[in-house]
């Protein structure tokens, strides 16, 4: 299971660090203002309150140790574009940044910033997805090729189990979590049955999901 830490918790920030913690992952939040670090500890795997965002204060955190880094402050684009700035050149394996416009955007490109988040335009672009492919409930893309979806079951695989589909061995999807009417389960077991109305959390490439739930691969 990835790990990820998010800097920053506005509107998107939780909204980024509550649907991956549902998803089963292990999530790290950070942010200055202690009220919101208070509300949101118990929906994430650890929230901590920053002050000052300098290197050793995240080296301190071991955020080179988490696969995905959200920098979610961008409303404060001269913070947004230091920090991802610095996050880069410490080495983090992979940086998300929201942009608040354009401009915002373009700076967070020309330092290396490897996902660049637009909420209002990427918003419509979710959503016009969602109404193409029916079985894709939602998600969350983390890189212009990887994507985290909640998606319904194909016709196809009702009634098998996770170890016949071989998601993983054949497509490299992983499914981190299945949802139903019993609860979540995360890292679901190999012979778990599939049923019409479970909702799988997978991960993978992005154009591969969207070809499984389709039936066309």
């Amino acid at each position: 299971m990835k790990s990820y830490a998010v800097i920053g918790a506005g509107r998107f920030g939780l909204s980024v660090a509550k649907t991956l913690y549902k998803l089963g992952a292990e999530v790290l939040v950070i942010d200055r203002n202690e009220e919101i670090i208070q509300n949101i500890s118990d929906e994430v795997t650890h929230a901590v309150v920053v002050r000052t965002l300098d290197e050793q204060t995240l080296r301190s955190l071991g955020i080179l140790n988490f696969d995905v880094v959200v920098v979610g402050i961008g409303d404060e684009l001269e913070a947004s574009v230091l920090v991802s700035l610095l996050l880069k050149e410490m080495g983090v394996k992979h940086v998300v940044s929201k942009a608040t416009g354009e401009l915002h955007a373009k700076l967070l490109h020309k330092i290396g910033v490897d996902k660049v988040v637009l909420p209002e335009r990427d918003m419509g672009i979710r959503i016009a997805n969602q109404l193409v492919n029916t079985h894709v409930l939602d998600n969350i893309n983390l890189s212009p090729e990887f994507s985290i979806a909640e998606i319904t079951p194909p016709d196809k695989w009702i009634g098998k189990s996770l170890v016949e589909l071989s998601l993983r061995a054949k497509y490299g999807i992983n499914v981190i979590a299945i949802k139903n009417e019993q609860g979540v389960r995360s890292n679901p077991h190999p012979e778990y049955m599939v049923r019409k109305n479970d909702i799988l959390a997978v991960s993978g490439d992005s154009e591969t999901i969207i070809s499984l739930v389709q039936e066309k691969l």
